[in-house]
C-alpha cells in the first residue's frame, strides 16, 4: 500500500508529467486560458489516462511482450515492436468514446474544448504514460494508480496554469512576452515550484 502510495504521491507531484518532463505541452498551453474549459479537458485527461494505461498493461504483458504469448503455445514471439501502434489505437478509441459522452451530456463544454478535445489522441502525455509503465515494468495495480496520478498532476498544472493566466490578463508585460512568450516562462516557473516536492519520502 506505501509502494502505491509513493506511486500516486510522485506521479501527481514529483514526477508530474507535464511540469517534469513537459509531455501534453501543446494542449495545456492553448486551453490554459479558461479555468472552466481547463478543468474540462483535466477531467477528460484523468479518465483517459486511468483507462488506457491499464489497458495497454494488459495488452502488452498478454499480446506484446517477449514471451506474453506462451498461453496460446507460442512462446518465442516477441511482439513488442507493435507496442506504439496498439497503444495509440487504444488511446484514439478512449478518446472517441469521452468525446461523445462530453458531447451527449455537455454540449457547452464540448463547444469550448473545440478541436483540443480530439487531440487528446495526440497528447504525448498520455501515450507517454503507457511507455513510462513499460519501461518502469509496473504492475496492473501500479499502473492503474501511476496513470490515474499522471492525470491528476496533468489536471493540477492546467488549471493552476489557468488561474495563474486570468490574474495575468490586466498586468503590463514588457512587448515581446504578451501571449505564449509570457506563458512559457510561468510554466517554467511553476516546473521549479514543483520541484520543490522531490523531498517528499513517504
Amino acid at each position: 500500500m506505501e509502494d502505491l502510495l509513493n506511486i500516486f504521491v510522485n506521479s501527481v507531484f514529483v514526477g508530474n508529467i507535464l511540469l517534469a518532463y513537459f509531455l501534453g505541452m501543446c494542449s495545456f498551453v492553448a486551453v490554459s486560458k479558461s479555468i472552466e474549459t481547463a478543468t474540462g479537458l483535466g477531467f477528460a485527461v484523468v479518465f483517459v489516462l486511468t483507462v488506457t494505461a491499464p489497458v495497454n498493461w494488459l495488452i502488452y504483458h498478454f499480446m506484446l511482450a517477449p514471451s506474453a504469448l506462451a498461453w496460446a503455445g507460442y512462446p518465442d514471439i516477441d511482439l513488442s515492436f507493435l507496442k506504439l501502434v496498439l497503444f495509440i489505437s487504444v488511446i484514439a478509441a478512449m478518446v472517441q468514446a469521452i468525446e461523445m459522452i462530453i458531447d451527449r451530456y455537455s454540449a457547452a463544454l464540448y463547444a469550448a474544448l473545440g478541436v483540443f478535445l480530439p487531440l487528446i489522441a495526440v497528447n504525448c502525455a498520455i501515450l507517454g504514460t503507457s511507455l513510462f509503465m513499460v519501461e518502469r515494468d509496473y504492475t496492473f495495480t501500479e499502473t492503474v494508480v501511476f496513470g490515474f496520478g499522471s492525470g491528476v498532476g496533468w489536471m493540477l498544472a492546467i488549471i493552476s496554469m489557468a488561474a495563474i493566466r486570468k490574474k495575468m490578463r490586466y498586468a503590463d508585460f514588457p512587448k515581446g512576452l504578451e501571449g505564449y512568450g509570457i506563458t512559457m516562462i510561468v510554466t517554467g516557473l511553476i516546473a521549479m515550484a514543483f520541484m520543490l516536492f522531490s523531498g517528499i519520502t513517504l
